[in-house]
């Protein structure tokens, strides 16, 4: 019997005994936050990989993917089967750019807050003109989503005495000390949250926007990324599943609704 036979033998018996054939990668990017790792994010989102593995019938691996041009590439290549990642930009650019396909983002979805002090005379969006306002890095996603939601509502940044800083804490940090009158925090920050269980105001809640998106490859047939769809959407039905989104750090699951939003995120954006 010649090698090919032999090969071609143990395939057909591998796969009679059901072990799976395919071997895909969901890259995962949490964005600029820090303090976690390759093996960390393997062991967290492990689970998810095994619910869209089984859904499938393939081994999915997940690779954590650190930084954006990685990210980029990744996607330009087609090297990520599957991208779960935030900031939400990326993922609308692989489906506008680099042939992906939607498949869900995780609820709920992101907004803009634009807060001020307690004590603020800062009543309306229009009061904004002429402050001193704190936003993240100008490159951040969500300086751009501020800025356009800011510029929807008739306040160009542009035009304001903006002063940016690395971290959304330090936004917090400018305003409650008096560096800054105003600033834009992400409604799913660690800053945001804290800033309303303090009490602060939040003088204007943006339009939302797709959080976290799920995009699949066009390696994947059609019928894949359906059934991957159903397999994230079905996680809140199963005391399983609902374990799998708390381990992640998603416990209200995923909205299979967002296409339309996310398609049209990067003209939002004004990219």
């Amino acid at each position: 019997m010649s090698m090919y036979s032999i090969a071609l033998a143990i395939a057909l018996t591998l796969g009679a005994a059901g072990v799976q054939a395919r071997d895909l990668v969901l890259g995962i990017s949490e964005g600029t936050s820090g303090g976690t790792d390759h093996a960390r994010v393997v062991q967290k989102y492990g689970g998810l990989a095994e619910a869209i593995g089984k859904a499938i019938k393939a081994d999915v691996k997940v690779v954590f993917v650190r930084e954006f041009a990685q990210l980029e590439d990744g996607m330009k290549n087609s090297r990520l089967d599957l991208v779960l990642a935030r900031p939400s930009d990326y993922p609308a650019r692989g489906l506008r750019d680099y042939g992906y396909r939607y498949v869900a983002s995780v609820k709920p979805e992101g907004q803009c807050l634009i807060v001020v002090p307690k004590d603020s005379p800062i009543r309306q969006l229009a009061d904004l003109k002429g402050k001193k306002i704190v936003m993240p890095e100008k490159v951040a996603y969500m300086t751009k989503f501020c800025r356009a939601e800011l510029r929807q509502q008739g306040i160009d940044l542009d035009k304001e005495a903006v002063t940016h800083v690395r971290e959304q804490e330090a936004v917090v940090f400018y305003i409650n000390n008096g560096f800054g009158q105003a600033g834009g925090l992400a409604s799913y920050s660690g800053a945001a949250r804290k800033w309303q269980k303090d009490g602060g105001t939040v003088l204007h809640r943006s339009v939302p926007q797709p959080y976290s998106p799920l995009i699949a490859s066009r390696t994947l047939s059609a019928a894949d990324v359906a059934a991957v769809q159903k397999a994230v959407r079905d996680l809140s039905d199963s005391a399983e599943g609902q374990a799998v989104l708390k381990t992640i750090g998603m416990p209200e699951g995923f909205d299979t609704g967002t296409e339309d939003k996310l398609r049209g995120l990067l003209k939002f954006l004004g990219e």
